[in-house]
Parts: structure tokens; C-alpha cells; sequence
């Protein structure tokens, strides 16, 4: 049985307790956190039988294997390594880190330690995105030319999921001061790995717009500056040469939280859409080519991040997505911030 420890009790630990708890050959036997009273809230409401306030205590216990770090971002870096560095395997949310140099040096510890390491980059749980890029691979597509991908939300328009403009939780994401990066640092990890992993290539080149609109008087909302940007389009070259469209906004009108990617080859085409919950496959092959048909495809089943992070407990090898790939998004998003201030296209060595 693999003893986990849930870092951090904020809205996204209530997801990390429903996935594990799905998960035979583990039990979450701790939770941390550094706010008063927190975690022993936490602890009751889920049945925990420890709790800390502090993640050194926790690694002063000891009584685990591995660790959910579910912190928020700009603290993943120093917790991570301090798991990292009592032998704690990592099951780290995303984004990893905010930048590629800190990413890189989570990565290069623990690949170093030998130990488990993966980030949960959740659009991977969805059998459509897993489908898709099994057919890429098989050519069944032929050669790819063309990648469409885009994330589309429109909290900035709809009130759907309440009011950004009196509500904490939607301001910060809106502040740089408050340690936001934007749409792009927010959900550029998830699209860029989603039409990457999809298209089953790499990117080597891209060229970056991010906007900022103007969103209430003074673009401040008391102690909220409203400075990051709220839409990006890429435009990026695949390492075949294949063309890629790339964006994400919180303008898309009509869309709460929509993910879609479209593969288009040389013999066929893939349709991917999600909204984590609720997916789709379609595709143009064969025949359908000359009459522009497409039909739904019915993936097979997939296991979700937190039964790979387990079975790779078990088997001592590396789950995917690893902090490498993480690291490798982060590198994609911070050559997106660099065009978009240069005006200039980034090469990806």
C-alpha cells in the first residue's frame, strides 16, 4: 500500500481526494497546510488520520511514500524539492514551476534522485486525446500539415461560474501582483501540451500575440491590478513543418471551458473536443476525404493521471506526463511571453 500526503488543502484537493480514492494500492494517510486550522478541518471532513502546519513537520514524520503537491503555483519549486530531497516521490499540480529555469531544475533533482515525478496535466485523461494521437502515429492521417488547437473559456464575459469582478478567486488570475501570468500561464500549459501531445510532435518555432483589454476604470479593482493578458494567439512550426494555430482567451463568448484540436494530414483528418468532462472524436478518412464526411469514433478506456502515478510507484518506472514534459511546455510559454513583448518569432533549440 503507497502511504500519499495531500501539500495543500485548497478547492483542488477535493479533486486529488476523489481520483486517488478511485485508485486501489494507496490511501492519502496525511494532509498539510500552513493556514490555522485548515488542515485539521480537512482531515476530519475526508477521514485523514494525520495532519500538519507545516511540510517540514510532515517530512519530520516521514510516514509516507509520495506526495500530492497541490500548493499554490509560485510555491511549487521550493516544496517540491523539499520532497524531492527526503526521497518523496512527486505527484505535482500544474503548472510545474513559473519558468522554464526553475521547471528544469525540479526536474533535473528529481530524474537525479531517481524518483517519481509527474504533473497533472488532466486534459490527459480523456481516451480522446489518447486515441487521436495513436492514429497520428499510425499514419493514418498521412503527414501532417496542419494543427488547429484552442481553449476557450468566457468567465470575463459570462457569470456562469459567478462574478469576476467581486469574487478573489477570478481577480487574482486577472494580476500579475497577485502572481498571475494571465491565460497563458494559466491554461497555455494545457493547450500547448494538448495539441503537441495530440499531433505527437514537437513545436520548434513559434511566434506569440498576448492582448490585455481594458476591463473596469483605472484596470484596477482595489487592491487588484488588472495587468495580465486575457488572450493569446501562436502561430508555430512543428518539427516536420507542419503549421500550428494555437489560442486560448477568456473572451470566447458562448464557452465555458472548452478544449478542441484539429490534425490535418495529407490523407486524413482528426477532430478532438472536451471539456474534461465531456468528449469527442470525429474524423475524415478514406473514402470520406472526396465527399468531406466525418464519423465519431468510439475510443477504448484510459487510465487517469493518478493511476499512472500509482502503477508507476509500483514499477519504479516514470509516469507520463513527467516534469521533463512539464519543463518542456513552460520552455513553449516563456518563448510565447518573449515574441509577444519582441513582436519576433522564438526558435526553440
Amino acid at each position: 500500500m503507497h502511504r500519499l500526503l495531500l501539500l495543500g488543502t485548497g478547492w483542488i484537493a477535493a479533486h486529488h481526494i476523489e481520483e486517488f480514492g478511485q485508485v486501489p494500492g494507496c490511501a492519502i494517510v496525511a494532509c498539510v497546510d500552513h493556514l490555522p486550522g485548515r488542515a485539521a478541518a480537512f482531515a476530519a471532513a475526508n477521514k485523514i488520520g494525520t495532519f500538519f502546519e507545516s511540510l517540514d513537520a510532515a517530512i519530520a514524520w516521514g510516514e509516507f511514500d509520495a506526495a500530492i503537491n497541490a500548493t499554490p503555483d509560485q510555491v511549487h519549486k521550493a516544496t517540491t524539492l523539499a520532497l524531492l530531497a527526503a526521497g518523496k516521490h512527486v505527484f505535482c499540480e500544474k503548472p510545474l514551476a513559473p519558468n522554464h529555469a526553475d521547471a528544469l531544475a525540479m526536474s533535473d533533482a528529481a530524474e537525479a534522485a531517481g524518483l517519481v515525478n509527474m504533473v497533472n496535466l488532466t486534459y490527459r485523461n480523456t481516451p480522446v486525446i489518447q486515441e487521436a494521437r495513436r492514429m497520428v502515429q499510425a499514419g493514418e492521417i498521412g503527414e501532417l500539415r496542419h494543427v488547429e488547437a484552442s481553449y476557450r473559456q468566457s468567465w470575463l464575459v459570462s457569470k456562469f461560474w459567478g462574478d469576476w469582478r467581486v469574487d478573489d478567486k477570478w481577480l487574482w488570475r486577472l494580476s500579475g501582483r497577485h502572481g498571475s501570468t494571465g491565460v497563458l500561464g494559466d491554461v497555455g500549459i494545457h493547450i500547448l501540451d494538448f495539441a503537441t501531445y495530440g499531433a505527437a510532435e514537437d513545436i520548434v518555432s513559434l511566434h506569440a500575440d498576448l492582448v490585455t483589454f481594458p476591463k473596469a476604470e483605472g484596470d484596477r479593482i482595489g487592491d487588484y491590478v488588472l495587468d495580465v493578458n486575457d488572450s493569446l494567439a501562436i502561430t508555430a512550426r512543428l518539427g516536420s513543418g507542419a503549421l500550428a494555430t494555437i489560442m486560448a482567451s477568456r473572451y470566447t463568448t458562448g464557452h465555458g471551458n472548452d478544449l478542441s484540436l484539429a490534425l490535418h494530414g495529407t490523407k486524413g483528418a482528426i477532430k478532438v473536443e472536451t471539456d474534461g468532462k465531456v468528449s469527442k472524436l470525429s474524423a475524415c478518412l478514406g473514402d470520406d476525404v472526396d465527399q468531406h464526411r466525418w464519423r465519431t469514433l468510439t475510443p477504448p478506456g484510459v487510465k487517469h493521471n493518478a493511476r499512472r502515478f500509482v502503477d508507476a510507484l509500483d514499477t519504479g518506472q516514470n509516469g507520463d506526463p513527467s516534469f521533463r514534459r512539464a519543463a518542456d511546455m513552460q520552455r513553449l510559454i516563456d518563448a510565447a511571453f518573449e515574441s509577444s513583448a519582441t513582436k519576433l518569432p522564438v526558435s526553440i533549440g
